[in-house]
C-alpha cells in the first residue's frame, strides 16, 4: 500500500515538482524557525530589520514556502509561479548581504550573499529550466512508400 502511494505522488509531482515540494517545505521550516526561535541579534540584515521586525520577514519565508510547495502540484507550465515565489526569500536576504558589505557593517555579509546567489537562487533558476521529461527525441522509423 505505501509503496503505491509513493509511485502515484512521484507520477502526480513529476521531477519540478518533487523539487517544488522540497524546496517549499524547507522555506516554510526556515520562516518557521525565525519566528520559534528568532536569534537575538542577526547580522548583515540592518536593511531589513531598519523596515521591519525579524519576525515579519519570516512571514516571507513562510508564505513564499507555501506558495512553492503548493505549486508542486500543478501541471508543468502552471508551476513557474512557485519558482518565482522560491527566488524571492534568498534574493531579499542577499541583497541585505550585499549592503552590509557595501557599508561596512558586515564583511562576512559577501560569502553569505555569493552563498544565497548560487546555493539558492542559481539553483532554482537552473530547476526551473529542467524539462519535466527529459529524455531524447527517438525518431520514427519511415513508413514504406514514404519518405523519412
Amino acid at each position: 500500500m505505501p509503496r503505491r502511494v509513493v509511485r502515484r505522488l512521484q507520477t502526480t509531482l513529476g521531477r519540478r515538482g518533487a523539487f517544488l515540494l522540497i524546496l517549499g517545505t524547507g522555506k516554510t521550516c526556515w520562516g518557521i524557525g525565525m519566528i520559534v526561535a528568532p536569534q537575538p541579534a542577526p547580522q548583515g540584515l540592518r536593511l531589513l530589520l531598519d523596515m521591519c521586525p525579524l519576525s515579519h520577514w519570516a512571514w516571507l519565508w513562510i508564505t513564499c514556502g507555501l506558495i512553492t510547495l503548493t505549486s508542486a502540484f500543478l501541471r508543468v507550465g502552471r508551476d513557474w509561479f512557485g519558482f518565482v515565489a522560491a527566488l524571492v526569500p534568498p534574493t531579499v536576504w542577499a541583497i541585505s548581504y550585499t549592503s552590509a558589505v557595501v557599508s561596512g557593517e558586515f564583511t562576512r555579509g559577501g560569502f553569505l550573499a555569493v552563498w544565497y546567489l548560487t546555493s539558492h537562487v542559481g539553483v532554482i533558476m537552473w530547476a526551473a529550466t529542467v524539462p519535466e521529461h527529459s529524455v531524447p527525441h527517438v525518431p520514427r522509423p519511415a513508413r514504406k512508400g514514404r519518405p523519412g
